[in-house]
C-alpha cells in the first residue's frame, strides 16, 4: 500500500466515482485505491497524542550510546533517536478516537446493561462455530504476537468494581468483583482531566519482546551466553522455571500449547540465524550476535504477520496483494509517525480482542497416518499441561495437529466456554468475556456506534442493520434495553457480517489498516535502517527468502508433505485419512 503520490491521487479519484459503494465490492484496483483513500483520512484523523495529557516530569535520557543506534533496546528506548523514551515500556497508549471522546463511562453506566448479562446473552457458545478459512496456529499466532504488542499490567490494589449478576446466575461467587486497570503511574494524582491514560508495560515496537523479554532480568535469564543463543534443552525444548513449571521465555502470561509451539519455534530460529552469522563473523562476541539476530528474528516475525497471517485471516486478492506492498515499499521508506509520537492505541486493543478464535477441545492426532493419539478440552492445555503434552507427543504432530484444527469463528455466540470460567494458578475466577466488555468501558473506548462515527463509518440505526441475524437482533435489542447507541463495540464488530473471505469486521479493519502500516513506518529499523549495514547481507536476505513454512521445515523437516502442499501456513493443511 503505497504512500506515494500516484497512489494518494488515485485513491481519491477511486473514492469519487465509487464512494456509494463499499471497497470489498469494488474491483481490486478500486478496492485499493479507496483503502490508501481510507488509511489517509484515518491518518488525519484518528491518531491522537496522550502525551499532551498532564505528566509527571520524567528524567531526560542520555545521549545515545553506538549500541543504542545499532540495535534494538532491551526496553524499546533510542528506537526514535530524537525522541528516545517514544514506545518504550512504560510509556503510554495513545488512541485512536479525539480525546474529548474517549471518556469512561462511570456509576451506573460503567455496569448498564451488566456485562456479565452481556457475556451470558450474547457471547456464549451454544456449538463451535469455525474459521475454516484458517487452521488452529492462526489462532496461537495473534496471541503471541499481541503477547509482543502490549500489556497493562496487573492492578494489586483494591476498589474493584461490582458486576451486577441476575438472581438466576449460576456464577459461583457472590459479588462478582473484577480489578480495574492499573492506573497511569505518570499521570500527576491531582489531574483532573476526563480522558484516562494507562501505560503499557511492554515496548509498543515489533521488536519479539515475547522471546527477548522487555528488562534485563528477563533478557538475561532466556539467553545462554554463548554465541548469541537463547537456552534451549538437547531435547528441543525450553527450560522449565522450576518455580511456577512453565517454560522459560520473555512473556509466559496466559500460557497454553499454542504459545508453548511458537515460543520454542521462534528460539530455534534465532538460535539458527546465530549458527549462520557465526559462521560468517568468527570475531563476532556472544553481544554482537545476539544483537543481530535479535533484529533478524523479529523482523521476519513482523514480515510474516503481514504478509502472511493478515492475508489468511482477510482472504481476499486486495488485502494480499496490498500487504505484501506495504511489507515492500515501507522497508523501502524512511520512519515517518504522522505527526503523532508514535504508540499502540486503547482502540487497537479492543480490535484485537480475539478469543472466539480459542477452541474449547482439542484433538491431537499422528502426522504418519491421522491417528488420534489424545483428546483434551481447553483446560487439559494450559499452563503445566502444555510442557506435559510436549513430552508426550512430537513437537511434528502437535504442529501437525495445529494445521488440521480450526479456530473458532470471531463472532457472537462463540466465546469459549472455559474463558467464561476461567481458573488460573493465583489469579481471581473470572469469565473473561465479562472483563473484555468491562474494559472497553473502563477506558474510554467508545460505544460501537459512536466508534463507527469517529471512523468515519455510517452509524447503524436498527437492530437489523447491524446483523442478518433476525434472532441475534431481537437478543441484542433486549440485553441493551431497545437503546441502539448503547451496545457495546465488541458485541457491534462480533455482530457484524464481515466482508466476504474476511475472519474480522469492516469496523474493526478501520483500526487494521490504520495501525497495522503504521507499527512498520514508525520504526526505524523497518525503515530508514532496514539495510544491510543494520541486518547484515546475510541477515537480509534471511528475512526475504523466508516464510513460516521454511521455519517449520527448517526445524521439523517432516511437515514439509503438507507444508508444501499449501500456499500459506496458517490456511488449513491436507489431513491424512
Amino acid at each position: 500500500m503505497s504512500d506515494s503520490f500516484f497512489s494518494r491521487t488515485f485513491g481519491r479519484i477511486g473514492e469519487f466515482f465509487t464512494r456509494k459503494r463499499p471497497w470489498y465490492e469494488l474491483p481490486t484496483s478500486l478496492a485499493l485505491a479507496r483503502i490508501f483513500r481510507i488509511r489517509e483520512r484515518l491518518r488525519d484523523y484518528n491518531l491522537h497524542d496522550t502525551t499532551k495529557l498532564p505528566s509527571v516530569p520524567l528524567a531526560p535520557l542520555g545521549k545515545p550510546e553506538p549500541r543504542h543506534i545499532k540495535w534494538r533496546t532491551v526496553d524499546g528506548t533510542y528506537n526514535d533517536l530524537s525522541d528516545p523514551r517514544m514506545g518504550s515500556v512504560e510509556t503510554r497508549f495513545g488512541r485512536n478516537v479525539p480525546l474529548e471522546e474517549a471518556v469512561p463511562d462511570e456509576g451506573a453506566a460503567l455496569v448498564t446493561p451488566s456485562p456479565r448479562t452481556v457475556s451470558v446473552e450474547l457471547m456464549t457458545r451454544r456449538e463451535f462455530q469455525p474459521a475454516t478459512i484458517l487452521n488452529l496456529l492462526a489462532a496461537a499466532w495473534i496471541q503471541f504476537e499481541i503477547h509482543d504488542w502490549m500489556s497493562h499490567g496487573k492492578n494489586e490494589k483494591e476498589n474493584p468494581i461490582e458486576v451486577p449478576l441476575r438472581s438466576d446466575d449460576a456464577w459461583p461467587e457472590r459479588p462478582m468483583l473484577v480489578r480495574r486497570t492499573r492506573q497511569d503511574p505518570t499521570r500527576p494524582p491531582s489531574a483532573t482531566h476526563k480522558t484516562p491514560s494507562y501505560v503499557n508495560t511492554e515496548t509498543h515496537w515489533w521488536d519479539g519482546s515475547q522471546i527477548y523479554g522487555c528488562d534485563l532480568a528477563t533478557t538475561t535469564r532466556v539467553r545462554s551466553g554463548e554465541g548469541g543463543k537463547l537456552r534451549i534443552g538437547s531435547d528441543g525444548l525450553l527450560p522449565v522455571n522450576p518455580h511456577t513449571g512453565f517454560d522459560i521465555s520473555g512473556v509466559t502470561g496466559n500460557w497454553w500449547i499454542g504459545l508453548a509451539l511458537l515460543h520454542t519455534l521462534f528460539t530455534l530460529e534465532h538460535n539458527a540465524i546465530c549458527d549462520r552469522l557465526r559462521s560468517e563473523n568468527k570475531s563476532w562476541s556472544d553481544e554482537e550476535i545476539f544483537s543481530y539476530a535479535r533484529l533478524i528474528n523479529a523482523a521476519l516475525m513482523a514480515k510474516i504477520h503481514t504478509v502472511e497471517w493478515t492475508p489468511a485471516i482477510l482472504a481476499t486478492p486486495t488485502l494480499k496483494i496490498g500487504m505484501n506492498g506495504s511489507w515492500v515499499t515501507i522497508t523501502k521508506s524512511r520512519a515517518d509517525h504522522h505527526k503523532i509520537p508514535y504508540s499502540l492505541t486503547e482502540e487497537f486493543v479492543a480490535v484485537y480482542r480475539m478469543h472466539p478464535l480459542m477452541p474449547d477441545d482439542f484433538t491431537f492426532r499422528s502426522m504418519a497416518n491421522g491417528a488420534v493419539l489424545q483428546q483434551r478440552n481447553a483446560p487439559e492445555v494450559l499452563d503445566k499441561h502444555a510442557r506435559e503434552l510436549m513430552t508426550q507427543i512430537s513437537m511434528p504432530d502437535l504442529f501437525y495437529s495445529f494445521g488440521v484444527m480450526h479456530p473458532g469463528a470471531i463472532t457472537l455466540h462463540n466465546f469459549p466456554r472455559f474463558l467464561q470460567k476461567l481458573e488460573r494458578p493465583d489469579a481471581p475466577l473470572i469469565d473473561l468475556a465479562t472483563v473484555d466488555i468491562l474494559r472497553d468501558r473502563e477506558r474510554g473506548v467508545p460505544r460501537y456506534n459512536k466508534f463507527r462515527q469517529l471512523l468515519d463509518l455510517p452509524p447503524i440505526k436498527t437492530f437489523e442493520e447491524l446483523t442478518p441475524n433476525k434472532a441475534w437482533a431481537e437478543e441484542i435489542r433486549r440485553v441493551y434495553n431497545n437503546d441502539i447507541n448503547r451496545v457495546d463495540t465488541m458485541v457491534g464488530m462480533y455482530a457484524e457480517q464481515p466482508p466476504p473471505g474476511f475472519g474480522f469486521s469492516d469496523t474493526a479493519f478501520r483500526i487494521f489498516i490504520l495501525m497495522a502500516s503504521r507499527r512498520l513506518q514508525s520504526d526505524r529499523f523497518f525503515t530508514t535502517d532496514y539495510n544491510a549495514k543494520t541486518y547484515t547481507k546475510t541477515g537480509l536476505n534471511w528475512i526475504e527468502d523466508n516464510t513460516m513454512s521454511s521455519v517449520l521445515k527448517r526445524h521439523y523437516p517432516p511437515l514439509g508433505r503438507f507444508l508444501d502442499k499449501v500456499d500459506n501456513a496458517f490456511a488449513p493443511w491436507p489431513r491424512m485419512a
